[in-house]
């Protein structure tokens, strides 16, 4: 071992510890062998015995979180004993309408003429006629339908069970996808094991998928995680025989992602930066660029004829970038020769050129296609990194919320608790320093190409780093960042990288296989004396589903309206009223349509200072037979003052808003009160417009009546309660 290291110590860059060339140590211990070494030819029953006892683990783990996540949801709420309103009522704001399709595709008389409600759809959003598969991710609640149908598992397995079964099996493939990428890495599948029990100890920052199950990300993010560790085996050195397999696992994994997640092309934008990145400073062939950008491409494509031929994908930044970079890349044949000086120079040029480029494409490919579906995107990503408040609604409608705010600095402290952070900060320490060396190294070649540094961890090492800095940024996005965060963190102590000069510095080198498969049995036994107990305690706590307004709301609204009656109100309650009781709404939780926008902002005047006439006319413009108002919105006190509904609403009016606090000198006074405040007074204004036909300690529903023609009879009101 000793001469090893002073050959490696003495070695020219293409012999670097992490260089294509390099060979882990290899020894007879039960964790050095790859989850695809078998495949490779060693058929050597040590190979065999712990490469099957390698996945075992891995499969192990995976259901250990599906389960754990399981009961969670069960003990929380009740979820087996409460009735079927209340179990609806429990997926809550968008979760409710995408469950709400799958429940329509199991009423619906066959799968073809469900498929048709779906691709011409008329109850999400009254007055229009939309193609659901197209406007949104459903394609899963789609499959899942199908499959329920199909199978004979009707008379013992309940539709609702079987779907959130179903993501909970998900999270299973997230863990065992997570745990292949550690093994792949370190060659050890001791990494995995601490990866997969990482994972499921930070389950409050890797995942939320217990009480938000229907989200997208609950459904793509195991597809991107798969994804990550086909790329990682595809990287991998001296890959042959796997090279095409992992080729198609990429596309049918990118495919699958794209499908599942609306955000998929900002997601895969990050991924494209990874990629150029990893190909400017010349750690991937022009093959392995050329192939990852590719099935990036076909990706899309795909999903793009799934959904009917969704313009918001052609538009996308990611598709602009990734046919810039190709285009730029194949007129600069002398790229990656000359001094480094020279490179620096024509690699500055190289990217001027390619984002000057993408957003020349990206630009004319929305002129051309009249795309406007994402705009609020730009504007949110605008405003949060400028300089000032904005009073655009959309915008402020995001920045708003604490999950579109930065990361918590209290993220950190339970990462650290679990002995995730320190690891985690050791290992990207060491291998962005080696990573920035060989980078170097590659640069001052003339001509050629080095490995300086394996492709797979570089890989991995700019996907930590890339997501790491969108999670800080924004906190929703920290779930793609903590799952892998597990997977290096694990792969820095399991791995020789770390050890290596730690040991070397005290002489300690033929200790290097015992460190590493010690270090990690150690850690995990501390992980359960420490985490045991607590995770025992949690799972022994009982509660109940307990929200009898809500309930009261639903079911009148079955019984006493008619069926084709259209509901106003917040995008989080319509989505509970559209599953719950399948009426027609005027506005969602899907807000990637630009229309469907400028719809929501009008109906939210009911929370404004607006004068009975003009929210009247609103209503009915957008066809409401009934508007519902919540006390929780219209007395607001979650947020702070500037970001209520109803001070969104002021500002983008112009208006004075409530409550003491300075305003910008421009605003004015409204000249009506709040509309949610003065319809409760009955006043004439109000009761010759509005109807008042529920009321609770949580909900108010008016009816909205139409205003009387000359000689009209006192029955032309169709959508009246009996």
């Amino acid at each position: 071992n000793m001469t090893a290291l002073r050959q490696r110590k003495g070695s020219k860059g293409k012999e670097h510890p992490l260089g294509a060339e390099f060979q882990p140590q290899q020894s007879n211990c039960c964790t050095d062998h790859h989850p695809e070494k078998v495949l490779h030819g060693d058929w050597s029953w040590g190979a065999i015995v712990w490469t099957s006892i390698g996945w075992s683990v891995s499969v192990g783990l995976g259901l250990l979180c599906c389960i754990y996540v399981a009961t969670l949801h069960e003990n929380d709420l009740w979820f087996s004993n409460i009735k079927e309103v209340e179990r609806e009522i429990s997926f809550r704001t968008e979760c409710g309408l995408y469950y709400s399709y799958y429940k329509q595709m199991l009423q619906a008389p066959s799968i073809h003429e469900g498929l048709s409600d779906l691709i011409h759809d008329n109850l999400t959003e009254s007055k229009r006629t939309i193609n659901l598969l197209q406007r949104m991710n459903i394609y899963q609640e789609v499959f899942l339908s199908v499959l329920y149908r199909l199978l004979p598992i009707q008379s013992y397995l309940e539709p609702v069970y079987f779907y959130i079964y179903t993501v909970f099996s998900l999270q299973a493939v997230y863990v065992i996808a997570l745990y292949l990428t550690a093994w792949l890495l370190s060659g050890s599948w001791l990494a995995g094991t601490l990866t997969g029990v990482w994972y499921i100890l930070n389950r409050v920052d890797t995942t939320r998928v217990e009480f938000t199950i229907s989200l997208r990300e609950n459904w793509s993010l195991p597809f991107l995680a798969l994804q990550v560790t086909a790329i990682t085996c595809y990287l991998r050195p001296q890959l042959t025989a796997l090279q095409q397999v992992m080729v198609w696992l990429m596309y049918v994994t990118t495919f699958c992602f794209c499908l599942t997640w609306q955000f998929n092309q900002f997601i895969l934008l990050v991924q494209a930066l990874i990629i150029y990145t990893l190909d400017c400073v010349d750690f991937l062939t022009t093959t392995q660029v050329t192939t990852l950008y590719l099935v990036q491409v076909s990706g899309l494509l795909s999903v793009w004829l799934l959904q009917f031929c969704n313009s918001m994908i052609l538009g996308s930044l990611v598709l602009s970038f990734i046919v810039s970079a190709l285009f730029i890349r194949h007129c600069q044949p002398g790229l990656k020769t000359g001094s480094l000086l020279v490179r620096l120079g024509k690699l500055l040029l190289h990217s001027a050129m390619v984002l000057f480029l993408t957003f020349t494409i990206n630009y004319l490919a929305k002129k051309a296609l009249q795309l406007r579906s994402d705009e609020h995107i730009f504007k949110f990503i605008k405003s949060k990194f400028a300089l000032g408040p904005t009073r655009d609604f959309d915008a402020s409608l995001y920045l708003c919320e604490e999950a579109f705010g930065l990361l918590p600095l209290d993220t950190l402290e339970r990462l650290a608790g679990t002995l995730l952070l320190y690891p985690y900060i050791l290992t990207l320490l060491l291998l962005s320093g080696m990573l920035a060396v060989g980078a170097l190294q590659n640069l001052r070649v003339k001509a050629g190409r080095t490995v300086a540094f394996r492709p797979d961890v570089a890989y991995n090492l700019l996907h930590t780093l890339f997501y790491g800095l969108l999670a800080f940024s924004t906190m929703r996005m920290k779930y793609i960042w903590t799952g892998h965060m597990c997977a290096v963190a694990a792969y820095g102590v399991c791995g020789t990288e770390l050890w290596t000069p730690l040991l070397t510095a005290l002489r300690c080198n033929s200790k290097l296989r015992l460190v590493r498969y010690a270090v990690p049995l150690v850690m995990i036994g501390c992980l359960y004396y420490k985490f045991w107990p607590k995770l025992m305690e949690e799972l022994s706590e009982l509660r109940e589903f307990y929200d009898p307004d809500t309930v009261e709301l639903m079911t009148w609204i079955s019984t006493k309206t008619p069926k084709r009656a259209v509901f106003a109100g917040s995008m989080q309650l319509l989505a509970g009223i559209k599953l719950c009781t399948g009426r027609v709404l005027t506005n969602h939780p899907h807000y990637e349509d630009k229309d469907l926008r400028e719809r929501t902002r009008q109906v939210y005047q009911v929370y404004a200072r607006r004068s009975p006439e003009d929210v009247h006319d609103i209503l009915r413009t957008v066809g409401a037979d009934y508007v519902v108002l919540e006390n929780s919105i219209c007395y607001e006190r979650r947020h702070r003052r500037g970001c209520r509904l109803r001070d969104l609403l002021d500002l983008a009016n112009g208006h004075i808003m409530d409550g003491p606090g300075e305003n910008d000198p421009d605003l004015v006074p409204a000249s009506h009160p709040r509309f949610c405040e003065a319809i409760k007074t009955d006043t004439a204004a109000y009761t010759a417009l509005f109807t008042r036909t529920f009321q609770n300690k949580t909900f108010h529903v008016y009816r909205v009546k139409k205003k009387r023609k000359k000689g009209a009879k006192n029955s032309s009101e169709p959508g009246a309660t009996p």
